[in-house]
């Protein structure tokens, strides 16, 4: 037989015991909506929040070696443009110098001819000099160059490996291309400069090499970015599945938990109210 007491109400304990689990419950589903996670701190779920907190630290460094991976791209992409028009304009040369390679070029025509050539070799001075990026060069290492030149090593994953960026010595391919008036006075001389084995063909020979090298670290660049780029968005997939929450799963609960704090509320008042009814036995 229940006991009847005002000091002990059974009901209205198991009431607010009820009540106060629903009231609980409600309070983890609220932070969830709230938040959008189903682990939103460490309370939640100690290990799952470790375990994505480690995932976030590693998007974060992939994503500052992404950074970095762009700012070598602006560099790799400004010396493959300066090392494009010095060949160019050396193609432009080349057809001087085989002009000035013909003995029946003389007189004022030969002068001319050297007068383009060194005005051409101008040009190939400027490209080598201004072909910087963010205060770097990768092939400007001549007397007013606006840039510092070193070799660049790129970090390149979230674990600090990093990816080698050749240089090229514009200095040196400009020394060798800038004849004096007596090399390109005679004939001869010129002919042996533009011969296969010549100093102005292994120069251009030298700036094709370069190109090639560019290209492919432009490539190798542009693929790990993408690389990169992938596995973010595959970590943080993985994330979510971790700690994200179900939001339509959360709100069907909500609705529920919030009709059981309501019938759990209206259960503790009538469980309160019991004692009362005791009265009527001593009337």
């Amino acid at each position: 037989m229940a006991l009847s007491s005002v000091n002990t109400n059974m009901s209205a304990m198991v009431a607010l015991q009820a009540l106060q689990a629903t009231n609980s419950q409600l309070q983890t589903i609220q932070k969830h909506v709230s938040t959008g996670f189903r682990v939103a701190d460490a309370v939640d779920d100690g290990a799952a929040y470790a375990v994505a907190q480690a995932i976030r630290s590693t998007v974060g460094a992939l994503t500052s070696a992404n950074q970095q991976l762009g700012s070598v791209q602006g560099l790799l992409q400004t010396t493959k443009t300066g090392l494009n028009d010095t060949s160019n304009t050396m193609a432009s040369m080349r057809n001087v110098l085989v002009k000035l390679s013909d003995s029946t070029t003389t007189g004022a025509d030969r002068t001319n001819y050297i007068q383009q050539y060194n005005s051409m070799l101008a040009n190939v001075k400027t490209f080598i000099q201004d072909a910087n990026y963010n205060g770097k060069t990768l092939i400007g290492d001549l007397t007013g160059s606006n840039g510092t030149f070193s070799r660049v090593a790129v970090a390149r994953n979230e674990v600090g490996s990093t990816y080698g960026i050749a240089t090229f010595s514009g200095s040196a391919l400009f020394g060798s291309i800038a004849f004096t008036s007596t090399q390109m006075a005679g004939a001869a001389t010129v002919a042996a400069l533009i011969s296969a084995s010549g100093t102005f063909i292994t120069q251009f020979n030298a700036v094709s090499k370069a190109l090639n090298t560019v290209g492919s670290e432009v490539n190798y660049v542009n693929n790990q970015v993408s690389y990169n780029s992938d596995k973010i968005d595959a970590l943080n997939v993985g994330i979510g599945s971790l700690v994200d929450a179900d939001l339509a799963k959360e709100s069907a609960q909500l609705q529920a938990l919030q009709i059981r704090q309501q019938l759990g509320t209206q259960a503790l008042s009538i469980a309160n109210q019991a004692p009362a009814a005791l009265l009527n036995l001593f009337k």
